[in-house]
């Protein structure tokens, strides 16, 4: 389970936030391509956008499901 005091700094206010648990493993990049990328040094990755309608809602659920790492989170 992501741990919400553990978020990536660069997630955008919002209850979608990946925290620093993630291993880079993609998985979430492919899912979600147009809510998560990678930070400026590409060690890790967050939430550029907030999900906001039911295609991006449903994309950040995929995510969040194929984690290996249980990294991303949802506060909503």
């Amino acid at each position: 389970m992501a741990d919400k005091l553990s978020k990536q700094p660069e997630n955008v206010p919002g209850p979608w936030y990946v925290d620093t648990s993630c291993a880079l493993c993609r998985m979430c990049l492919e899912e979600a391509p147009n809510l998560i990328t990678y930070n400026r040094d590409e060690t890790a990755v967050h939430f550029f956008k907030e999900p906001e309608t039911p295609e991006e809602i449903d994309a950040a659920r995929r995510a969040m499901e194929v984690c290996p790492t249980l990294a991303i989170g949802n506060d909503g």
